[in-house]
């Protein structure tokens, strides 16, 4: 009983390791693994490792070693590895953290330099050196590492570092050729990776192979897919070469990287594989020529999915269809080099050809057309989709010459033309060809006319209501469709610049514009002809304002209709009284009533203009007051009224002016005159200027016989009492404002000529003096 748990545990144990990679630090030296693991083959030789460094963790187990993946779901079957943890910790499954540290464990400089990174430590490093025959190598890696945590930002941020550094035996720079395929990206964590929720975007996806569970043949959490490390090399030349994997900033999260056995090899470079993910797959109907052309007496080999293609000898190959193909280069000296190119198809490009259906004012079936109408049908909506070029002949789609210059708004040359466009994918250049067939539309609509009369300003330019069109369109036409307005036929066959509902005119008096009517399908249904007609408006005066003056009721005022650059007769009217109809129909009315008459005048076509006529009640003026400003070499008079209103003013019933003030005005008796501007309410005030003659001359004749001042009657400048006096001051005469006046005696004898004096005080107590000449 004892004998058969034993062998089932036995049998147990050599399952669990089947299922995972396993890993041997101790069967095969460093120079083995480089030259009979990695590298076994006589094409490449006097290989010699020169270096190795790595963890020193007991005399039974290192840091890198050779793997067994046989029975294993790793895409390796064997290889050697490097990590930056023990070497027992890269064996599967993924249940533990590799996380492992050792005494004295340093960093490397040169994959610091080469990265343009700092911080390393816990480095591990195979150097060796070979000699090329051939001009390219390659070989085959996978990078896993504890740093790739799937959902977990850190994913984002931390990765170790590796490179596979290469240089001229005698140079100093490394290439580092571990590198994201045709970029010069460093294969890290950082850079191949899906994308991480709430953390950052996808980095090179394509290029990662898988998140690790707990069944992991490889005790890591994550790893990439199959790469290629490539180098071109001169023949007969040494190189060396510097595996070299690292942690960065510390020892936590172990990488490591794997080498697949018998991968370093000569190869051919047959460019990058042509697949869907790199969205450089290879067009459908196009062809690929693959080059594996290299110097020297040599013979090719071609294989499709692993099948040789007897006919198939030469350099080159011309590729039509989708797999792997392989080339194998026998060179002058008996070695090999190997080439693989993978080819993916890509699926035809989801395109359609359509129908653009376009109207026609005539029956000839020529008419202009916007092609860019049809690239939602050709596409089928797929935004990925681009239109290159719209061509009149496959031969020109296909060469792309001769292309369409004014898509949108091409005149087709004969009924049903087709038209080629050509489609290209924004994600893998492909390109197809569609079909667009130019048809016209037979259906027929009435010319149209729509009249409205000038606006306030009679210029024949107004706004026209285009929705009364509408409705009457619509009874010629399907259900639902669509009734848009253009200025011109080009504008309506591009269907650009769409007309405003309400639309003002913008050719005088009279506009022909073009209405385009589109199926619920889209399709242009008719198109027609609308006339704008700008009816003439009656040109009338501006609104007016009249005073009615009171004084003259009940004589009537006559109001006009104000007709300008016509005869009255040719319109009618209606005249209404503050709102109110007063049943008058003529050209003009007579009033003696104030309010706000309107009057409405219709020409025959039936516009209309209106203009308001308020008649209010004239103001009498009031006078407040009149200063008087006398004595003076420009005696004035500024007349003051209590009210404001248009008045005009008069001294003396000489002719009315605006102002209220008479200058240089005489002495004496005066009349002041007031009036409302129209004539209305005549009012007047008599006033008087005090004035001295400077002389008299008391003859005999009738004239100049007496001096007395001017101005003074019983109502003016009354009970004064003017002195006269000799130059000696004698007293002569006192003329008080009854007298006629002094004769120029004393005691009944005449004064000799000379200049007397008088002396006055006004009623306000100012005392006037001054002088004047008796002249005998």
């Amino acid at each position: 009983m004892q004998k058969v748990i034993i062998f089932i545990l036995m049998l147990s144990t050599a399952f669990v390791s089947a299922q995972n990679v396993v890993t041997d630090s101790q069967t095969y030296s460093a120079q083995q693994l480089i030259e009979d693991i990695l590298i076994d083959s006589n094409c490449i030789t006097n290989v010699q490792v020169t270096n190795v460094i790595g963890g020193n963790f007991g005399s039974t187990d290192k840091s890198y070693g050779y793997f067994d993946a046989s029975g294993t779901t790793f895409p390796f079957q064997s290889g050697i590895v490097l990590s930056t943890g023990r070497l027992n910790n890269v064996n599967g499954p993924n249940t533990t953290l590799s996380d492992d540290n050792a005494t004295n464990w340093l960093g490397d400089s040169d994959l610091e330099t080469a990265l343009n990174e700092n911080n390393t430590t816990n480095a591990t490093v195979i150097e060796f050196q070979f000699t090329a025959t051939t001009t390219q190598i390659s070989f085959n890696y996978i990078f896993a590492s504890e740093e790739y945590q799937e959902g977990n930002s850190n994913t984002c941020q931390y990765s170790d570092l590796f490179g596979f550094l290469i240089r001229e035996s005698g140079q100093l720079d490394y290439q580092n050729i571990a590198l994201v395929p045709e970029t010069q990206t460093p294969v890290k964590v950082t850079t191949v990776h899906p994308a991480i929720p709430g953390g950052c975007p996808a980095e090179n996806q394509f290029y990662f192979g898988s998140w690790n569970n707990t069944t992991s043949p490889i005790n890591f959490n994550g790893q990439t897919k199959v790469l290629s490390a490539n180098a071109i090399t001169t023949p007969n030349t040494t190189y060396q070469v510097k595996l070299v994997i690292a942690d960065e900033q510390n020892y936590r999260y172990d990488s490591a990287v794997f080498l697949e056995a018998g991968s370093f090899e000569l190869t051919t470079d047959l460019g990058p594989n042509l697949l869907s993910d790199t969205n450089n797959a290879l067009c459908p109907n196009s062809s690929v020529t693959l080059d594996a052309f290299q110097s020297g007496n040599n013979t090719y080999a071609w294989f499709k999915d692993n099948v040789l293609l007897t006919s198939e000898n030469n350099a080159t190959l011309i590729a039509q269809e989708s797999g792997v193909y392989n080339v194998e280069v026998t060179l002058e000296n008996g070695c090999i080099s190997y080439g693989q190119l993978i080819i993916e198809q890509q699926a035809p490009l989801n395109v359609s050809n359509t129908t653009l259906l376009q109207c026609d004012l005539d029956p000839d079936g020529i008419t202009y057309f916007n092609l860019l109408e049809a690239n939602i049908a050709i596409t089928n909506g797929d935004n990925s989709l681009s239109i290159d070029g719209y061509y009149t002949s496959q031969t020109d789609a296909e060469q792309q010459i001769n292309t369409i210059t004014n898509p949108d708004n091409y005149q087709n040359t004969t009924t049903n033309q087709i038209i080629f466009a050509v489609i290209t994918s924004n994600q893998s250049s492909c390109t197809t060809l569609s079909e667009i067939t130019l048809s016209t539309a037979n259906n027929t609509l009435p010319t149209y006319t729509v009249e409205t009369c000038d606006d306030t300003v009679i210029d024949g330019y107004s706004t026209f209501n285009l929705n009364t069109i509408v409705t009457q369109i619509q009874t010629e036409v399907p259900t639902n469709a669509t009734i848009t307005f253009y200025s011109t036929l080009d504008n309506a066959f591009a269907e650009s610049n769409p007309l405003p509902i309400n639309f003002e005119n913008t050719q005088q008096d009279m506009q022909t514009i073009i209405v385009r009517v589109k199926t619920d399908t889209n399709d242009c249904y008719a198109l027609t002809e609308v006339q704008l007609d700008v009816l003439n408006t009656p040109m009338i005066l501006a609104n007016e304002n009249i005073s009615y003056c009171p004084d003259n009721y009940p004589e009537n005022i006559t109001l006009e209709g104000g007709i300008l650059n016509d005869a009255p007769n040719n319109y009618n009217y209606q005249w209404l009284l503050n709102g109110v109809d007063i049943n008058l129909n003529t050209a003009s009315i007579n009033v003696n009533q104030t309010g706000t008459y309107t009057v409405v005048i219709s020409n025959p076509n039936g516009c209309s203009n209106t203009r308001d006529i308020t008649v209010t009640t004239a103001q009498v003026p009031i006078i407040e007051n009149i200063d008087v400003s006398e004595q003076t070499t420009n005696n004035t008079i500024t007349v003051n009224l209590s009210n404001t209103g248009s008045f005009e003013f008069s001294l003396d019933t000489i002719s009315f002016q605006n102002s209220n003030q008479f200058l240089n005005i005489p002495a004496g008796i005066h009349t002041v005159y007031v009036r409302e501007s129209n004539g209305c309410g005549l009012i007047q005030q008599t006033i008087a200027i005090l004035g001295f003659p400077k002389y008299f001359t008391p003859n005999g004749d009738i004239y100049n016989q007496y001096w007395k001042p001017v101005g003074i009657t019983p109502d003016f400048n009354a009970n004064l009492d003017i002195k006269i006096f000799d130059r000696y001051g004698k007293l002569l005469y006192v003329i008080t404002p009854e007298a006629q006046g002094w004769d120029g005696t004393l005691n009944g004898q005449p004064l000799p000529t000379s200049d007397y004096w008088y002396q006055l005080q006004l009623k306000d107590g100012v005392v006037v003096k001054g002088h004047f000449t008796l002249k005998r």
